[in-house]
C-alpha cells in the first residue's frame, strides 16, 4: 500500500511537471498565433479597427483562460486548508482592527463571491463574528480575490495588480472596521440575530495531498464553468474598445481631469453585475484608450463590491439602513481610491 501511494505522488508530481511545461509552452506562443491568425491567415489589413479588435480577442481569451486554469487550480489546493467552518472559527471572536484585517486577508483565498453572501452572512452570525469583522470578509472575499489579482497581473502588470490588492484591502479592512464601530447589529433582520446560538464548529476530516489536488481540480471545473461566459463577452466587449473607440473619446470621458468622471464610473458600475474575469478585460481595453487609472479601478470595484444584485442577495438579512451604510461606506472608500490615483498614480 505505502509503495502504491509513493507511485501515485510521483506519477502526480511528473504530470504536474510536465503540463505546468506545456502549459508555458502555448502561453508563449499566444501573442504570434493571434497576429499570425489575424493578419495572415484572415487577411485583415494590420492597424485596421477590425483587425486590432479580432487580434484583441484571439489572443486575450486563450490568455486569460490560460491563467485562469492555472492560478484557480493552485489557488484550489490551498484553500482546502481553509474551509468555511475553519475561516469561520478563525474569525470568531476577533476585536476590532486585527479581526478586520484578518478578516479582508482570508477574503482573498477564500472561495466565496456576492452569490455566496446570504448563507456567509448566516454561518459568521451564528459562530458569533462580530458585524464588522463579517463586512470586512463580505467586501474582500469578492473584489479582492486571486482571479482579479491574477488577471491584472497578466494583462496590466504587477503595479496596477499590486495598487488594487492595497486599496482593495484597505477598503475592506476599513469599511468594516467603521460599520463595527457604528454598532448597527439592531439593523440585521431579526430572525439572523436569532441564530446567535454559541454551538461550537465541527471542522472537516484531515485531507490528504491527493484529495487536497482533487480539490484543485474540482475549483477549476466548477470557477471556469461558471466565468468563461463573462471572459468571453468581456474580453468581447474589450475588443470592440479596443479597436474601435477613439483614444481621445476615452480620454474625455474617464480622464484624470474630469472630477466628475469617477463618481459617474461608479454610478454606472453598481447597477452591472459582473465579476473579476468579465470585468478585467474591458479595464484593460479602457486604460488602453486613455481612461485614468484611479477612474477605471473605481469602476472596476464598483461593479464587484457594490452590484445591485448583491444589495438585492444582502435585503435577506440586513435591513435597509444597513445596506444604505454599507454602500456608502464602500462607495466613499471607492470614490477616495479613485481620485487619489487619478491625482498621484500614472
Amino acid at each position: 500500500m505505502t509503495g502504491t501511494k509513493k507511485i501515485t505522488r510521483t506519477q502526480t508530481w511528473l504530470f504536474g511537471t510536465l503540463g505546468l511545461g506545456l502549459w508555458y509552452l502555448i502561453y508563449s506562443q499566444l501573442l504570434p498565433f493571434s497576429h499570425f491568425f489575424t493578419y495572415s491567415l484572415l487577411g485583415i489589413n494590420k492597424g485596421s479597427h477590425l483587425g486590432e479588435a479580432i487580434q484583441f480577442f484571439i489572443y486575450d481569451t486563450p490568455k486569460v483562460m490560460l491563467l485562469l486554469t492555472l492560478v484557480v487550480f493552485i489557488i484550489g489546493v490551498l484553500r482546502s486548508f481553509f474551509t468555511p467552518e475553519r475561516t469561520r472559527k478563525y474569525l470568531a471572536g476577533r476585536r476590532e482592527i486585527v479581526g478586520n484585517l484578518l478578516a479582508a486577508l482570508l477574503g482573498i483565498i477564500t472561495p466565496f463571491c456576492s452569490c455566496s453572501a446570504v448563507p456567509l452572512f448566516l454561518g459568521f452570525v451564528q459562530a458569533g463574528v462580530p458585524l464588522g469583522v463579517t463586512f470586512s470578509f463580505l467586501i474582500a472575499a469578492p473584489m479582492v480575490n486571486e482571479v482579479a489579482l491574477i488577471l491584472l497581473y497578466g494583462l496590466l502588470g504587477w503595479k496596477v495588480a499590486s495598487l488594487y490588492l492595497i486599496s482593495g484591502l484597505l477598503i475592506a479592512i476599513i469599511a468594516g472596521w467603521l460599520i463595527g464601530r457604528l454598532k448597527l447589529e439592531h439593523w440585521v433582520e431579526d430572525w439572523v440575530q436569532e441564530m446567535r446560538t454559541g454551538q461550537p464548529l465541527v471542522l472537516n476530516k484531515k485531507l490528504t495531498w491527493a484529495d487536497r489536488v482533487d480539490m484543485g481540480w474540482l475549483a477549476v471545473k466548477e470557477i471556469i464553468g461558471k466565468v468563461w461566459l463573462y471572459v468571453i463577452i468581456g474580453i468581447g466587449v474589450g475588443a470592440g474598445i479596443h479597436g474601435y473607440v477613439p483614444e481621445n473619446v476615452m480620454a474625455t470621458v474617464m480622464g484624470g481631469d474630469q472630477w466628475w468622471s469617477v463618481p459617474a464610473a461608479v454610478l454606472i458600475g453598481i447597477p452591472m453585475y459582473s465579476n473579476a474575469a468579465g470585468i478585467v478585460p474591458i479595464l484593460e481595453a479602457l486604460l488602453g484608450k486613455g481612461a485614468a487609472l484611479g477612474t477605471a479601478l473605481a469602476f472596476m470595484m464598483s461593479v464587484i463590491a457594490l452590484s445591485l444584485p448583491e444589495m438585492v442577495i444582502l435585503r435577506k438579512v440586513l435591513k435597509p439602513k444597513l445596506i444604505a451604510v454599507f454602500v456608502g461606506v464602500v462607495g466613499s472608500g471607492i470614490l477616495f481610491t479613485g481620485y487619489l490615483f487619478n491625482q498621484y498614480i500614472m
